[in-house]
């Protein structure tokens, strides 16, 4: 039966995450590192005092979680110092390094924050990443925060003034670790090439792994992925979809090798809930069919899809 203190419950709840997410959830009493790749350690000892979880990549300390109770929710991200002095205290028997990744977590709202990054923040994810993840980014030499700051200055080309204008503000905000940036182009002013080559430049210079095309009807997903093979880069003869693997989401498959992924909000949607979406869901925008007030839409963690994915 759960433990309805508030404390234990937030406790209870991350938990059940770090197992969905493929973490084995251990007391530092009774520790077995044959059973995953990653082990999470319950009140782990460290010169600061226990932390409430090391996170342990083969046997190898990652990570730290910060727990809390749902009520500290609101300020939750005032809570990132206590989480940065644990990740940098020395663990009982172990002479580690400050760790890469830190957790602050209620189990109904995380945060989480890589200080690989050239400007390390906080931000809200809504599961905890895979064992695999942190892996396969500790091999990386640069994080993908890093590697932004790698993409060279933008050659005009065949582009337009208000499409260079538009890709040298969106990389200057990359670079600046801006969590979001919005492009406005009139009609007609080539909004999807100007899209196209932002995604190419993201994928050849900054190695990005996989970019989602968010749109909100199949035609325009149909439209987009033309126009995809139809690009063809300035510092390179061959087309888009002869360098990178494009894919149109028509089913819940996600291709591991696609770099570019092209997606209605609905099959999407459909694809994180792990259902069946009927085709003609995707024919029309709902929200332009009829206007009315509705509740936010949930979206649960789907372990065939785990966070990251895009």
């Amino acid at each position: 039966m759960t433990n309805i203190n508030p404390e234990q419950r937030a406790r209870d709840l991350i938990d059940d995450m770090l197992g969905k997410a493929g973490w084995s959830v251990q007391d530092k009493a009774r520790l077995n590192w044959s059973l995953a790749i990653g082990v999470a350690v319950r009140e782990y000892q460290t010169s600061e005092g226990p932390a409430d979880y090391v996170l342990f990549l083969d046997r190898k300390p990652v990570g730290v979680i910060e727990a809390k109770r749902e009520e500290k929710g609101e300020s939750l991200s005032g809570t990132e110092n206590q989480s940065d002095t644990y990740r940098k205290a020395k663990l009982k028997y172990l002479d580690n390094d400050p760790l890469p990744f830190a957790y602050e977590s209620t189990g109904a709202l995380t945060y989480f924050t890589n200080y690989q990054d050239p400007k390390p923040r906080a931000r809200r994810i809504f599961h905890f990443h895979r064992p695999e993840t942190f892996r396969e980014w500790l091999k990386q030499d640069q994080s993908l925060a890093s590697r932004l700051h790698n993409i060279p200055l933008l050659h005009p080309g065949r582009l337009r003034d208000c499409q260079i204008n538009a890709i040298s503000k969106l990389e200057q905000s990359f670079k600046e670790a801006r969590p979001k940036a919005l492009i406005q182009m009139s009609t007609g002013s080539g909004k999807t090439y100007c899209a196209i080559t932002s995604i190419y430049r993201l994928l050849k210079f900054a190695d990005a792994k996989r970019v989602l095309f968010l749109v909100d009807t199949r035609n325009l997903g149909e439209q987009a992925e033309q126009e995809f093979m139809a690009y063809e880069p300035d510092d390179d003869k061959r087309k888009f979809t002869e360098l990178y693997n494009v894919q149109r989401l028509s089913s819940r498959h996600v291709s591991p090798d696609s770099q570019v992924c092209i997606s209605t909000i609905q099959r999407l949607y459909s694809i994180l809930k792990d259902e069946e979406l009927d085709d003609k869901a995707e024919q029309e925008n709902p929200n332009e069919s009829r206007w009315q007030i509705k509740e936010p839409v949930p979206v649960g963690y789907n372990e065939k899809i785990p966070y990251r994915v895009f």
